[in-house]
């Protein structure tokens, strides 16, 4: 009788499988481990009880000495840039991909006081195609570093910007930087100065063929509430009766699109703009007379929320180098437990139909 052993081509199923698992568990169970990690180390994990034997004697001193030579980093795997086969989820465009908050010195010119080093959040991304994988994230930083001993200016960012464009071969891409910008201010009567800071970020973005430059500034002041100043006076002169208006810490978050070509745009100029507009900001250094001072000033400007957005409007409408704008304020009320509101929009810019859940509860003054 003629036996035909099986075809080693032919495709094994589950049952062959289970067979070929018990011959090598009867033979690993005869075998020594040496025998064993000779035919392969795997083999122990395979087998009951012994799922840790034979595994490879690994080195586990750090090689200080080791050169990653330009051969060997070539074999280096490489997942963010392999095939589009690797691709988990829909095979979608990114709009927005990279790094944030990686932080570091950097030089801005200023108006009044030279230059100024500051540490400074940096967030970079770029568009991703559909049929990319991924990017490569430390590209982002190594073409900024590349730009960070100057002093940084829009021209400067739209270097790096260029730079990483290159690396990462995309279309579209944003830069943002975000500081602490600091402008020594003086008391309103005693003499006093200090420095008040304000939040700052330049934000270069590259879309669609087009690039947009923008500034956002966090600009801190105090309102005080017209309705409650009248019902305030209205006790005082009706019945005698002592009455403060409420007033509180609000913010408003100034967002301008710069018209190109139009000059520079100075973080002291906007943050004049804030002041003509509400001339109410909080204090640095107070004394008596300054305390007395800033309640005449809050008592001659009160202000609803409504009149902050359309304040902070007309003096950017007034300002040639500004294009589009939004502004948008939050009055921290002392008089309820939520907020006051706004949010008003100049152009195509800042035009959004949703909001960011958090926004405002992002309008903090930290202090």
């Amino acid at each position: 009788m003629n036996i035909h052993s099986r075809d080693v081509n032919d495709t094994p199923d589950r049952s062959d499988a289970e067979e070929a698992l018990a011959v090598l568990r009867r033979w690993a169970d005869e075998a020594s481990e040496t025998e064993v990690a000779q035919l392969d180390p795997a083999i122990a994990r395979l087998l009951p009880g012994r799922e840790v034997q034979n595994y490879p004697d690994l080195k586990r001193q750090y090689p200080e000495e080791f050169d990653a030579s330009e051969t060997y980093r070539a074999t280096l795997p490489d997942l963010q840039n392999g095939p589009s086969s690797l691709i988990r989820g829909a095979k979608e465009q990114i709009q927005h991909v990279g790094i944030s908050n990686f932080r570091l010195p950097i030089r801005f010119h200023t108006r009044d006081n030279g230059d100024l080093t500051l540490e400074t959040s940096v967030t970079g991304t770029v568009s991703l195609d559909a049929e990319k994988k991924g990017i490569n994230m430390s590209r982002i930083m190594r073409s900024f570093y590349k730009h960070a001993e100057k002093v940084f200016s829009f021209d400067v960012m739209e270097a790096a910007l260029e730079d990483y464009l290159s690396d990462l071969e995309s279309g579209d891409a944003r830069l943002q930087m975000r500081f602490s910008f600091p402008v020594k201010v003086e008391s309103l009567r005693s003499g006093l100065s200090g420095y008040q800071y304000y939040d700052v970020a330049l934000e270069l973005v590259q879309m669609g063929g087009q690039r947009h430059r923008i500034v956002h500034l966090d600009y801190v002041y105090s309102s005080t509430c017209p309705c409650s100043l009248e019902l305030s006076e209205h006790a005082r002169q009706a019945r005698g009766q002592l009455a403060t208006p409420h007033s509180q810490r609000s913010v408003a978050r100034i967002s301008v699109q710069m018209e190109k070509d139009s000059g520079c745009l100075w973080f002291e100029d906007l943050i004049d703009h804030c002041r003509r507009a509400v001339p109410t900001e909080t204090q640095v250094m107070v004394k008596r007379e300054d305390e007395q001072a800033f309640a005449e000033l809050n008592a001659a400007n009160p202000i609803f929320v409504e009149d902050a957005a359309r304040l902070f409007c007309e003096a950017l409408q007034s300002d040639a180098r500004v294009g589009d704008f939004r502004v948008v304020a939050s009055h921290q009320e002392s008089l309820h437990s939520h907020d006051a509101v706004s949010v008003l929009t100049q152009g195509v810019m800042f035009a959004a139909p949703s909001l960011d859940p958090q926004l405002f509860s992002t309008l903090i003054h930290r202090g």
